[in-house]
């Protein structure tokens, strides 16, 4: 199951996507986790130090690597050198699966301890000064589209993405890509704005999106955000010690979390697992068609001189089932 944590900056869309990580975990579920945010915060929330979280090795540094894998016998690219972040599989593509190992976890994902388990972490890397001028953040999160474009993933297993703040998911097909979205919204008529931008966006592409309400304090917060988004409101979570804690880099055992807030993270299991049912690969392989063509159009063909629009199978439909080669 893929899910995606958005929500403005700030609205803690970092520290409660930490939270269902480790409450995954603590449940015995395998999990990939991935920093797509422009701040990579992640591993910090994970309980990394300063030292750790600079020593992971980055997805956008792999990138050749995880072209060339996912690549495999693909007849229809001719070379690493023509993928793009938005190219699809096709017959003869290596696929990702969340439990197997493979060249790509290998080179980006490390293990993170956490109680009761572990997971993977990977992260895109950050925007630095050098990238100033010469580089989008896209170029970064490129990465992670390709590899959710090449994932073939099951029930009880979970790949957790804390996507860059605000609408920038949006400048590729990336917020596609996911069973389930979860919006962090503050109480605030900013919060709720953004969570109708994010809405309107995806409104044409079947996106499960549900908000989850943080920084709530009293009723009258709670009243705001069940009167401005209605049914898409999940739960609220307020203010925890826990939480505190962790962000002093001091956290608790998991298991001593606050039970609202253990009941909250309960909430975004089981609706995560819900989504199962409505899967549709081949609206899902449509949708990577759909956006492989417009990156195409729009700057794909012309950076790589190469009619990218070739690279699609027709007959291809990604999907659990579906053998790749070794």
């Amino acid at each position: 199951m893929k899910i995606a944590f958005v929500g403005k900056g700030g609205s803690g869309k970092t520290t409660l996507s930490s939270l269902f990580i480790r409450h995954l975990a603590a449940a015995g579920a395998p999990v990939v986790a991935v920093d797509a945010d422009i701040n990579q915060h992640l591993g910090a929330a994970l309980g990394l130090d300063e030292q750790e979280a600079a020593r992971l090795p980055t997805m956008g540094g792999q990138l050749r690597l995880i072209k060339d894998y996912l690549r495999g016998s693909n007849p229809r690219i001719t070379s690493a050198d023509t993928m793009i972040k938005t190219t699809p599989p096709g017959e003869g593509s290596r696929l990702l699966r969340v439990r197997d190992p493979n060249p790509v976890y290998d080179a980006c994902a490390r293990p993170v301890e956490l109680d009761g388990g572990a997971v993977r972490l990977m992260v895109t890397g950050p925007f630095t000064d050098s990238d100033l001028g010469v580089a989008c953040y896209h170029s970064k999160t490129g990465a992670v589209e390709l590899c959710l474009n090449h994932l073939a993933d099951g029930p009880d297993e979970y790949v957790v993405v804390d996507m860059t703040a605000g609408s920038d998911s949006f400048a590729s097909g990336m917020f596609t890509r996911f069973d389930i979205t979860f919006l962090v919204a503050e109480p605030t008529r900013k919060g709720v704005s953004v969570y109708r931008q994010y809405k309107e966006y995806a409104r044409d592409f079947g996106i499960v999106l549900k908000v989850v309400g943080n920084k709530v304090q009293s009723q009258d917060d709670i009243d705001f955000l069940r009167c401005e988004i209605g049914d898409d409101l999940l739960v609220t979570v307020g203010h925890s010690d826990w939480v505190r804690a962790m962000e002093k880099g001091r956290p608790p055992r998991f298991e001593l979390l606050e039970d609202g807030n253990r009941r909250a993270l309960r909430l975004l299991h089981t609706a995560t697992d819900a989504t199962y049912e409505l899967r549709d690969w081949e609206r899902y392989t449509r949708q990577m068609v759909h956006f492989h063509l417009k990156n195409a159009q729009s700057w794909g063909n012309e950076r790589t001189g190469a009619d990218l629009a070739a690279q699609i199978d027709p007959g291809f439909v990604l999907g659990e089932g579906v053998t790749a080669p070794a």
